[in-house]
């Protein structure tokens, strides 16, 4: 199964629709957001007859935007444990380092993906893969908006840049 990783959206419209267009050609089986989609006019974006699956950020201020992601697909609310092919996924945001380093270290998941920091990465520690596909691009961390694919057979991580 192919996932589609991606976070820090910020309500850019372009970098949302360009995510969606990525996750298309490349041919995601389903999409998984690491919050601060913001908006639900920015949600809508993903409102693809994709399987879509979304966390709070520390962003995702608006009250209507879990409605609006049930529309057409799961908001977890703060986190999510997500199995694809037998292989488990943390998702949160990311605001807290401590947990995002208790998700790693737990010993529970194969995968702890994140965002927040809006810096790609891919690192693996202690049996578990840490993943942030990237964010909305800020200047001295990334000049690109990135999201990343996860194949759950071969466990292969790439990363895709995306034009607005």
């Amino acid at each position: 199964m192919l996932l589609g990783l991606c976070s820090d959206t910020h309500d850019n419209l372009g970098l949302a629709r360009g995510a969606v267009d990525t996750f298309e050609t490349v041919g995601v089986d389903a999409i998984v957001h690491c919050g601060d989609v913001v908006a639900p006019f920015t949600a809508a974006e993903f409102d693809v007859g994709i399987d879509f699956h979304a966390v709070y950020g520390n962003n995702d201020g608006e009250p209507a935007l879990a409605d609006a992601v049930g529309e057409f697909g799961i908001h977890h609310g703060e986190s999510a444990h997500l199995t694809f092919d037998g292989v488990d996924l943390a998702v949160y945001h990311g605001t807290s380092e401590q947990l995002v380093d208790a998700l790693i270290d737990c010993g529970e998941y194969d995968y702890v993906v994140r965002g927040h920091t809006h810096e790609r990465t891919h690192e693996e520690r202690n049996g578990t893969v840490h993943v942030n596909p990237g964010g909305l691009p800020f200047p001295g961390v990334d000049d690109t908006y990135h999201v990343a694919t996860l194949d759950t057979e071969s466990g292969e991580v790439r990363f895709h840049a995306v034009d607005p």
